[in-house]
């Protein structure tokens, strides 16, 4: 693995994060996870994407979406 796709951990919890295009990006569902106490982080994010979108918040053009290599070590994004 090339050490700009390890884990970065915050308070205990495993952040992902790729080098890409000369930026750190980090995998949103693993920080909302971090930050919050939801049993279910990908819900919750989903939850607030939802809540962003009724509010006129541009999300869609705000986020990239890279592939991350995941805890059973397949590549998803």
């Amino acid at each position: 693995m090339d050490p700009k796709d390890a884990l970065v951990v915050f308070q205990g919890a495993k952040i992902r994060r790729t080098w890409y295009d000369d930026k750190w990006y980090f995998s949103v569902v693993d920080t909302v996870g971090a930050l919050t106490d939801s049993s279910i982080p990908r819900r919750y994010w989903s939850d607030l994407k939802k809540n962003l979108d009724e509010e006129g918040f541009e999300l869609y053009d705000n986020i990239v979406q890279l592939k991350l290599l995941s805890s059973d070590g397949k590549i998803y994004t």
